[in-house]
């Protein structure tokens, strides 16, 4: 499908400078752009981009000024990255109107006590247990298994592979990405007096509530007792783990490689970066920040930012890492004034030896 300028401009609520008639058919990031195509501009690093691209038409801010001539007919909106997320969701949907995906295949197993919706895709392969219910319009693909007990919500898409243990709770809007384990057992183990482990029986679920995402590989553990909660919005990365009985806050974002250990609290609209550790029993403050490789081990106030490991506040670890960086010279300058300290002290001792009667 083809759409103009001015037809993109009027679905984003966007102004045009250029050819309003100009024609785009594709989506593209603006190093790659080529005739016919449609991307956008919101990291200023990438300007130089602009006027090199071939692109038809460039989404960008509305304060925008360009500093060179430009071939691309420019979309000026409020926030280009937004703007364009939204473009690509619609190109999807479009994308994937012309998929009959409805019904449940021959080769899945539903259980007779299991309530399926209307308009729902069960695909190839799949497996729903008893008194599972499946809202509306969701779609379940090849592989996926939906354990005893649980609910779906409205408008959900499970991918291949996903994996949801009894009792799992999912609310509407909700997506899951290929071979993610929602309600395996938390890690429970009483230590015995000769060393062995005896297992704690995790009875309780996980309850992952609406318009929330989560990648590929993660794994959610059920809580011992009660609910591990994802709430309302939250975004989940690839290959994290989140333990029994956490609770990650509406509207958080948490990146690969993450573990937040059982029992901590994760604020709402927090940022938690990649390869983060997060011990257990925490309460982390509303909107905290945490950087890449970050550990942290302690409570947090809201509206804080930590790096490092231990975590330092952001301020803190600045200093840290410009001192961190200095180390080799600052040992190099010790080294030689321990070496100028030894010879002058080898002199005092000789003058001392040499005056005494």
């Amino acid at each position: 499908m083809q759409f103009t300028a001015k037809q993109i401009g009027e679905f984003l609520n966007g102004t045009i400078e250029g050819d309003e008639n100009a024609q785009v058919s594709t989506l593209s990031k603006i190093e790659d752009g080529k005739l016919g195509s449609l991307c956008f501009l919101s990291n200023p690093k990438y300007e130089n981009f602009l006027y090199k691209t071939e692109a038809s038409v460039v989404i960008v801010a509305k304060d925008f000024i360009p500093t060179q001539p430009v071939k691309s007919t420019l979309v000026k909106v409020q926030d280009p990255y937004s703007a364009f997320s939204v473009l690509l969701e619609k190109y999807n949907e479009v994308a994937n109107m012309s998929r009959e995906e409805i019904g449940i295949h021959n080769s899945s197993y539903v259980h007779p006590t299991a309530k399926i919706g209307q308009n729902v895709y069960v695909g190839p392969f799949c497996c729903i247990e008893e008194n599972v219910v499946v809202g509306d319009n969701a779609k379940i693909y090849a592989q996926t298994y939906v354990g005893a007990g649980s609910n779906i919500g409205k408008d959900c898409v499970f991918f291949p592979g996903v994996k949801l243990y009894r009792q799992t709770s999912v609310g509407d809007r909700v997506i899951i990405h290929s071979n993610t384990v929602i309600g395996s057992d938390g890690f429970g183990f009483a230590p015995q007096k000769d060393g062995s482990y005896n297992k704690i029986a995790q009875i309780g679920n996980v309850v992952i509530e609406d318009d929330v995402e989560i990648g590929a590989n993660t794994s959610i553990d059920r809580a011992t007792m009660g609910a591990t909660f994802i709430r309302k919005g939250a975004k989940l990365d690839n290959l994290i783990q989140i333990a029994h009985n956490v609770e990650v806050g509406a509207h958080s974002v948490v990146a690969a490689q993450t573990g937040i250990s059982g029992s901590t609290k994760l604020g709402e609209n927090s940022v938690i970066g990649g390869q983060v550790g997060i011990a257990g029993h925490l309460n982390l403050g509303k909107r905290t920040q945490v950087g890449a490789k970050a550990g942290i081990n302690f409570d947090t106030e809201d509206n804080k930012q930590w790096h490092g490991s231990p975590a330092q506040p952001l301020k803190e670890w600045m200093r840290s890492t410009v001192i961190f960086k200095k180390l080799p010279e600052v040992d190099k300058r010790v080294r030689e004034l321990e070496a100028k300290i030894a010879a002058l002290t080898a002199v005092i001792e000789k003058m001392t030896t040499t005056q005494t009667p």
